[in-house]
């Protein structure tokens, strides 16, 4: 894992989908195919996602990720568990079974890549108790740099339930990616509207992303876990939007705790999360930029999805966003 020291592109947003998992949640699946018109489709439980290849992709065969991380001048990616497969509601015995076989493969193939290829974990967040056993055998034994969850499973992210996993984190010195899932794979199906044009995805994911942050600031994560590393995906979704409306909030709303009252601690808040450059849109970027600068920005590119292109983003990267990942993932 040496050439992370002197990559100048890190990728930190790339799922991986790993075969030897299929059947690994049981009933659940994930399971893939093609239809009788050639479309591939991928299952878990009652979901099925059409349109996106999976088998022979970059997905799944490393060969094909490479030449393409090859093509478009990623150095080194770090790879996180498919937010298809996150199984965060269903029962607690198929959700370890799943997340132990997807760490072993992940920490396999990675361990075939070690100049290329990182991985973070799978947990069972609905089994705070089991998921903390599983973060501490995927960092101490399987050598992945962390865990990526999604932004809904049966807690609240300020859960003071949670604060056992989240000391957990630190005492190991891993930092944690959250990014959302659409809603209905294998829990609550949200707001029905979302169902239509594939919003649940495209606007649905700014929405969990923008909850996660307000929930970790106003939840008092942060400030009850000063040392602990988190990063949102997609420049965390509507925050850099509504981060002066949400500094309002913290200053006017009954519920604000006194410490973020205080003029200047929610923004300085909103500093202490990492956020990926994957917005799209230069104007959405420097509107981040604008509340967290670039010392708060890596980049992320979610890699080989339907909103990755292989001509790049509309903008220049910026060569801090490599220095960036190497201190979020300890490897300065």
């Amino acid at each position: 894992m040496e050439n992370i020291k002197k990559a100048k592109l890190i990728d930190l947003h790339a799922h991986v989908r790993l075969n030897s998992t299929d059947g690994a949640a049981g009933k659940y699946g994930p399971e893939s195919g093609e239809d009788e018109n050639g479309m591939p489709w991928y299952r878990v439980g009652n979901y099925k996602l059409f349109g996106v290849k999976h088998k022979s992709s970059p997905f799944t065969d490393p060969n094909l990720r490479i030449q393409r991380m090859k093509k478009e001048n990623i150095d080194f990616q770090v790879l996180s568990p498919s937010p298809l497969t996150y199984f965060h509601f269903i029962e607690t015995k198929n959700a370890v079974s799943f997340c132990q076989k997807h760490n072993d493969a992940c920490s396999d193939l990675v361990n075939q890549y070690p100049d290329k290829l990182a991985g973070l974990a799978s947990l069972p967040m609905q089994d705070i108790t089991e998921a903390i056993i599983e973060l501490k055998r995927s960092v101490n034994s399987l050598n992945l740099l962390g865990a990526a969850i999604g932004t809904d499973f049966p807690l609240n992210l300020d859960d003071e339930k949670l604060d056992a996993f989240y000391e957990t984190l630190v005492e190991l010195d891993v930092p944690l990616f959250i990014h959302p899932a659409p809603m209905g794979i294998d829990g609550p199906d949200g707001d029905l509207k979302l169902k239509r044009f594939d919003l649940d995805v495209v606007v649905g994911f700014a929405s969990q992303e923008t909850i996660a942050v307000s929930t970790l600031i106003f939840g008092g994560v942060l400030e009850r876990h000063p040392k602990l590393d988190v990063w949102i995906s997609h420049g965390g979704g509507g925050i850099p939007m509504l981060a002066a409306r949400l500094a309002v909030a913290a200053r006017k709303r009954p519920w604000a705790s006194q410490s973020i009252k205080k003029d200047g601690v929610f923004e300085e808040l909103i500093r202490r999360i990492w956020y990926d450059c994957h917005v799209t849109d230069l104007n959405a970027l420097n509107l981040l930029r604008k509340w967290v600068d670039n010392k708060k920005i890596v980049y992320g590119t979610n890699f080989a999805g339907w909103d990755h292109s292989d001509s790049g983003y509309h903008f220049e990267t910026d060569p801090i966003w490599a220095d960036n990942a190497r201190k979020l993932l300890r490897k300065t």
